[in-house]
């Protein structure tokens, strides 16, 4: 338990506990007297509007789970799903682990995700890295340094394509940030300084992605498309670059 987790929840209005029994246990042994209430997972969305219209109205409400860390396996993201829409701010008290942090607060889906790390140097390396998770429907997890950060994001968007990304940076620190965006297009307004984690969505699940390439693109030209529109649209069911899908129909 860190020093900052028992100001956090000295410090709250009301605290969330996935069991309020267990969690009381917790908070005796550090005197923490905060107000408790529960917050199971199978009734979490309905509970998520309420939390957000009490932080709204300027309450500091925390969330902790049995064990382990909020949103991982345990309640969490639909609460943190809703704050997004919303606007609203929230952040993470208490993983060591950058990767999982930046999980947390990408508000990305939690449920199945896969750390790459940092991309090798070489591009020929890069390409036969995200090989393996082009297709890959769990949320990717990358490591970036600021000198190599629109680079990485020029990359994975040729090779990802279009995709929602999120690029948190300063994690637990004074200067701490979220940056919410689209694969390859990273805001000019955004500070690139600081340690940072690049979270990107993981492929689409669509049905037609179980077609060759050459299926899948003739249907959408059996449906009406124009042969332009209907590679750029088998590129973002796949995940992939449009000029990918471009070279692929141009051998056939």
């Amino acid at each position: 338990m860190t020093y900052r987790a028992v100001e956090t929840l000295k410090s709250a209005d009301l605290i969330l506990c996935e069991d309020t029994r267990h969690s009381a246990v917790l908070l005796s042994h550090y005197g923490i007297k905060t107000p408790t209430r529960s917050y199971e997972k199978f009734s979490e969305s309905k509970q998520a509007e309420k939390i957000a219209d009490m932080l709204e109205a300027g309450r500091n409400i925390a969330l902790i789970s049995d064990a382990g860390t909020p949103v991982i396996s345990d309640p969490g993201n639909a609460l943190v799903r809703r704050l997004k829409e919303r606007g609203l701010e929230y952040t993470v008290v208490g993983s060591g682990c950058a990767a999982i942090s930046a999980l947390v607060l990408s508000g990305f889906d939690p449920s199945s995700f896969c750390f790459v790390g940092f991309l090798p140097e070489k591009n020929a390396d890069r390409k036969r890295l995200m090989e393996k998770f082009v297709s890959l429907q769990s949320t990717l997890i990358f490591y970036v340094a600021p000198h190599d950060v629109q680079k990485d994001v020029e990359f994975l968007g040729e090779t990802l394509g279009e995709r929602n990304a999120c690029l948190v940076r300063e994690i637990s620190k004074l200067h701490e940030d979220k940056i919410d965006f689209r694969l390859p297009d990273i805001p000019e307004t955004a500070t690139l300084k600081g340690e940072m984690v690049l979270i990107v969505e993981g492929a689409s699940g669509n049905a037609l992605n179980a077609l060759t390439v050459e299926e899948h693109y003739k249907k959408y030209v059996a449906d009406g498309m124009t042969e332009k529109d209907a590679m750029k649209a088998v590129a973002r069911d796949r995940g992939v670059s449009k000029s990918e899908i471009y070279s692929e129909i141009k051998k056939l």
